[in-house]
């Protein structure tokens, strides 16, 4: 689905409001033509189909609830120094993300009909919108021309906001085994993840370990798991019952994600697996990485921060993970880590 937004302009009553058409037409340019779609409230609604007085902004807020939907941010363009009454109350409850954008002046342009002050303009605004605690984005320059590279730039990056931002608004993860004792720097608070949509469901790693157990040596989830691992990496060095079990939990993780339709997960990772199971789990997260299912070893809250940046950014790097696992045989500790060509979006 395209990434569309709704475009909003400012106004102020003594700046030069021609100076506000210009940018309707050339915001709407710019946003196709770097591919995106756009929604725009006709001219004729305000003036210049502008907002400054908190009528206009109520006009703005409501013609946004009429098209809620159809639109995943909202450009907040101010071509001059615009007043921030009208564009709080029109984007106070757009309940997107809003992008600040703001024209640069230009030299020889400085007289009554030319000068737009929006560089100051813009801190007056964001001002009053942190105040309000109305979130929104700022993208370096400061200034930028609609029609810039830069700004071709900035609308890239806002897209990727907003696909962040409307894809974590419902979000659930899988707990698989409890924290261990030793990392305690990595505690987390349920309840206060559910206030923001991210729905925690909790496993007892004794269940997936009695899982495996109960799954038999030719269960055609094993051998398609078996295959799976075997063209995914180099495991000539792995005795077979190893691999067999590998793939048992390979395919108990599965059962889990679909029936909880899990979004993220994280597994206790040590050394439960390593003194019980006598395997390491590291390919498998490296495997649920590549499809998508962003596991983490022992952190929920990395894992969903991560896993959100990544997730919904078309041309991100791949991660790395890194934890500590010692063995059973060796008492060892050995650096543990997933390397995934992590899915685009």
């Amino acid at each position: 689905m395209k990434t569309t937004f709704a475009l909003c302009f400012g106004n102020r009553g003594f700046m030069p409001g021609e100076l506000i058409l210009e940018a309707r037409r050339e915001m709407a340019e710019a946003v196709a033509r770097a591919g995106f779609g756009y929604i725009i409230m006709d001219e004729k609604s305000t003036r210049y189909g502008a907002v400054e007085t908190r009528e206009e902004g109520k006009l703005y807020h409501d013609w946004l609830a009429e098209n809620s939907g159809k639109y995943h941010g909202v450009i907040f363009c101010q071509p001059i120094f615009v007043d921030e009454n009208g564009a709080i109350a029109a984007l106070r409850d757009a309940g997107v993300p809003i992008l600040m954008q703001a024209y640069p002046d230009e030299i020889g342009k400085l007289d009554f009909k030319n000068r737009r002050d929006a560089y100051c303009g813009k801190f007056s605004v964001t001002d009053v919108f942190t105040q309000c605690k109305v979130p929104f984005t700022v993208l370096k320059p400061h200034v930028v021309h609609p029609l810039s590279q830069a700004f071709a730039q900035n609308l890239r990056d806002f897209a990727a906001v907003c696909r962040v931002v409307g894809g974590m608004k419902r979000f659930t993860v899988g707990a698989i085994g409890a924290r261990t004792t030793a990392f305690k720097t990595v505690r987390y608070d349920e309840i206060a993840l559910e206030k923001y949509g991210i729905t925690v469901e909790s496993f007892d790693l004794s269940e997936l370990i009695f899982k495996v157990g109960n799954l038999g040596e030719n269960d055609p989830r094993v051998e398609a798991k078996l295959r799976r691992l075997w063209e995914y990496s180099d495991a000539s060095g792995v005795p077979g019952k190893n691999m067999k079990t590998l793939a048992k939990i390979s395919a108990v993780i599965d059962e889990y994600i679909e029936t909880y339709k899990l979004d993220a997960l994280t597994l206790r990772c040590w050394n439960e697996m390593e003194t019980i199971l006598r395997v390491c789990p590291c390919v498998l997260l490296s495997e649920l990485n590549d499809r998508g299912s962003w596991p983490r070893a022992k952190s929920i809250c990395a894992r969903r921060s991560r896993c959100g940046r990544y997730r919904w950014l078309p041309g991100s790097p791949p991660p790395f993970w890194i934890g500590t696992t010692t063995t059973a045989t060796t008492k060892t500790k050995r650096s543990c880590s997933t390397a995934a060509r992590w899915p685009r979006a």
